[in-house]
């Protein structure tokens, strides 16, 4: 029996003359290619098109956003027995340093992963051959949306927003600390809290919306292609009608993700534990925070459901009839004829036994994310608030947590 194939009738089948020149465009899209601050960077010499050279940028950005901020307070910056010392400051090493460097980092994993998940949509081929032109159209309009000097000038709009904010929050602290000296008179910003009003926080923020952008560009260019003609097969061993390894790519965010945990929890830590902190907030905040983080990879993942879903119903009906014409077959051969005689006789086909086919389409899975493929990523997520929460809980009820939500 031939298995049911997914179509969508509301596209008209396009023309397949020269899909395979289009295959290649479907593997061109790079995701930490393109756009304003990427062609600034290869100006300057900081990346080329073949090599993003992250581990280099990430030094480098991280040295401006932490380590110059660290040298205009000396001596201050290494005292670490004042009160609001530079070096004492967890929001500054989770936002300057760690989330930075992290970001940066990211764009390679990012890039690789994505491209070889793109990649295998056609190997397979998942996408028909028929629809190849359709989705590297699709492709097409995901590369010019990445590129957007728009969205990128929106960030960084975004990135100046919040270093205004940051800059009228220094003015109104009670107490001096690294980046203010508090007088009778009136708040005086020191250099470090310039640099970091003018560089560290708008480039953090920045690289932070931007990454969160693009993955959205991801996000439109995956539900566009579930939208196409998709050959997908229920007794695929991966149990997910063959697009299981799609389940899998928020795993190259997993520097993405820890980094701005790590802002996310300091930011948590510094508001929450100086109130007290009991087991129950800490549990429903980290919990809180996985929900957001899954939501925010099963947004494009999502869109392959309804595929899914068709597959598994019309492939139950198909053999759920197979079966019955199989059984009653078998029924007359062992004791002559069937229990409940139709008015017409039955002609005996020689038909398969399709109850394994039908086991499959059975527990095929309609939903892609699962907690397997996303461990590593839900780890990144969480261990940054697990740290944060062990400064202030005990260390095996914060474990307990971490654990059972890792577990979910």
């Amino acid at each position: 029996m031939n298995e049911p194939r997914h179509h969508s009738p509301a596209l008209a089948e396009p023309q397949s003359d020269g899909a395979g020149a289009t295959d290649a465009e479907l593997e061109d899209f790079l995701a930490s290619h393109g756009g304003v601050f990427f062609e600034l960077q290869e100006r300057l010499g900081l990346l080329r098109r073949n090599a993003l050279c992250s581990a280099k940028r990430a030094l480098l950005f991280v040295g401006l956003a932490w380590g110059v901020p660290l040298l205009l307070g000396i001596p201050r910056s290494f005292l670490l027995d004042i009160q609001g010392a530079y070096l004492a400051d967890f929001g500054v090493w989770a936002k300057f340093f760690i989330a930075i460097g992290a970001f940066i980092l990211a764009e390679q994993q990012v890039e690789k992963g994505l491209r070889a998940k793109l990649s295998q949509l056609v190997r397979a081929p998942i996408i028909s051959p028929a629809f190849i032109p359709k989705a590297a159209a699709i492709v097409t309009a995901a590369l010019r949306q990445r590129d957007s000097r728009a969205a990128e000038l929106g960030c960084l709009a975004l990135a100046i927003f919040a270093s205004v904010l940051s800059y009228l929050n220094f003015h109104t602290a009670d107490a001096s600390f690294w980046a203010v000296e508090h007088m009778p008179e009136g708040n005086r910003i020191t250099a470090a809290g310039w640099w970091s009003i003018c560089f560290s926080l708008p480039l953090f923020v920045f690289l932070f919306l931007r990454g969160v952008w693009r993955h959205f560009v991801w996000a439109r260019l995956l539900r566009g292609l579930a939208k196409l003609d998709l050959r997908l097969v229920a007794t695929h061993p991966d149990g997910k009608g063959g697009l299981a390894f799609l389940a899998q790519y928020p795993n190259a965010y997993v520097f993405f993700v820890f980094g701005m945990s790590c802002a996310i929890a300091a930011a948590v830590a510094k508001n929450l534990l100086h109130e007290g902190l009991t087991l129950t907030t800490f549990s429903m905040v980290m919990g809180g925070w996985l929900a957001i983080i899954m939501g925010f990879f099963a947004y494009p993942l999502s869109a392959f459901t309804p595929a899914l879903v068709r597959l598994k119903e019309e492939g139950l009906a198909l053999l759920g009839a197979q079966a019955t014409q199989f059984c009653r077959a078998a029924e007359r051969k062992a004791i002559g004829r069937n229990v409940f005689i139709d008015p017409v006789p039955e002609a005996d086909n020689d038909l398969s036994d399709p109850a394994k086919h039908y086991e499959a389409y059975r527990k095929l899975s309609t939903i892609l994310v699962s907690r397997a493929a996303v461990i590593p990523v839900a780890a990144g997520a969480l261990i940054p608030f697990a740290i944060a929460g062990a400064t202030k809980l005990p260390f095996k009820e914060v474990f307990s947590v971490l654990k059972k939500l890792l577990l979910l």
